[in-house]
């Protein structure tokens, strides 16, 4: 038998407790940035403090596993997409690229079409390139330029990125959840594909709508811009769609933004291309600080049974007299086991694989097809990714976007939109549907 601690959940609720009651207190006393007050790389020490001593063994034992969580694989590439996410973000604004982007995309899209626009080329970016998090760093920083050179409101804007990142990251054959959740489920990707399309498209239908209904910049009038300013977005996008690895198509836009200073600006240097290099790299300090400590905190919740309470409750619900034929309660079974993983760790990726097995044994024991548990798996994780301030893709476009991470949360409508459909889905389905 494996550990069940439900004391395990309390330092993840402290550091809730802590990060969005704090920003509720300030904002309520009408303090300016209310959010940041305290940040939350200091509200998760206490945390983590509380998590040390619900652990077991020595303290160097305990020191350990956190170290171990922080060097998960999964958490440093996260990291190293934050650092050359910000080193490029840095560089093309600073050789003028941003405002050249910005006066292209409003010369050649409509006004009223900006937000469905930017919502329907993160979307269209972030299925060929299989991952949300390079397509938030390809695509926030000239969505947040729009909104700057227009009655666009930040929010919705953003919201509409990360929105279009979420569904194309759910929908792609190449995405590490589209992976993660078809091998745990035993199932063919193209398969799998088809039933998330079949929920995903009504969602991004309504949030297209949703967001054209609010696209009202007002006049706005294009400045002349410089071509060749625009050459590393696009080329970020090129190498994007074509499935480039996201770390290699950040680097290739940094050196390309870099040459296009060079060539544009007079008395531009190797030290300004450095220094706006590192002022990337420390734009994104908090973010990659708060990843790291939410890795190590989810390691020790994992090791001290806290996600193991999880699934076993969610078990037992399962087992309940009288239930044991019945498809809707193994269908929610497997969203709330998947939901509430990724809650803990804040890695939709991480939490298809942790919830795989409990998943897996649900569906077979509810007749659930395995294509079916699937794609409830990565949907309802990728809708909770879209819907918890403390989420990787939540905080990267919120430190782009300079916006509290709990507001931008209330603008992701996609992830809402698509929770709903899924839930209308489990709802409505036949049984044997997904067969």
């Amino acid at each position: 038998m494996q550990t069940s601690n439900p004391l395990a959940l309390l330092p993840l609720a402290l550091f809730l407790v802590l990060f969005i009651g704090s920003g509720l207190y300030y904002q309520s006393q009408g303090t300016d940035f209310a959010f940041y007050q305290i940040s939350a790389p200091v509200a998760i020490i206490p945390a983590i403090v509380l998590a040390l001593c619900f652990s077991p063994g020595s303290l160097n034992n305990r020191l350990e596993s956190f170290i171990k969580g922080i060097g998960d694989s999964t958490i440093i590439t996260m990291v190293l997409v934050f650092l050359l996410a910000g080193a490029f973000a840095s560089v093309v604004k600073a050789v003028g690229g941003v405002d050249a982007t910005v006066n292209f995309g409003l010369s050649i899209i409509p006004e009223w079409l900006l937000l469905p626009g930017i919502f329907v080329i993160a979307a269209f970016i972030a299925t060929s390139m299989g991952t949300s998090m390079g397509t938030i760093a390809a695509v926030a920083p000239v969505a947040v330029g729009l909104s700057e050179s227009s009655d666009l409101p930040l929010l919705l804007t953003t919201g509409a990125v990360v929105g279009g990142a979420m569904f194309g990251d759910n929908l792609s054959i190449i995405s590490d959840t589209t992976i993660a959740a078809t091998r745990t489920q035993g199932c063919e990707m193209r398969d799998k594909f088809r039933l998330n399309l079949m929920i995903a498209l009504p969602a991004a239908f309504a949030a297209i709508l949703f967001l054209a209904y609010q696209s009202n910049p007002g006049d706005v009038v294009p400045q002349d811009y410089d071509f060749i300013k625009v050459l590393p977005y696009l080329v970020v996008l090129v190498l994007a769609v074509l499935g480039v690895n996201v770390m290699l198509v950040l680097l290739t836009g940094i050196l390309l933004a870099g040459g296009v200073g060079f060539m544009s600006l007079p008395d531009y240097s190797v030290a300004q291309l450095s220094k706006q290099v590192y002022e990337g790299y420390t734009g994104m300090q908090e973010i990659m600080i708060l990843s790291m400590l939410i890795g190590g905190l989810g390691a020790l919740i994992k090791q001290q049974g806290g996600l193991n309470f999880i699934a076993q409750t969610i078990e037992k619900l399962t087992h309940r007299e009288g239930r044991e034929d019945n498809r809707r309660v193994g269908e929610f079974s497997i969203a709330a086991s998947v939901a509430a993983v990724n809650l803990c760790t804040a890695n939709n990726t991480v939490s298809i694989v942790i919830a795989g097995s409990l998943a897996r044994d649900i569906a077979e024991r509810y007749g659930v097809n395995a294509k079916r548990s699937a794609s409830l798996m990565d949907i309802f994780s990728c809708v909770v990714q879209g819907m918890i301030p403390w989420g990787a893709q939540i905080l990267l476009a919120s430190s782009v976007a300079k916006v509290s991470p709990l507001e931008l949360v209330t603008s992701v409508q996609y992830c809402w939109f698509l929770g709903l459909a899924a839930i209308i889905s489990v709802v409505i389905a036949k049984p044997g549907y997904g067969r």
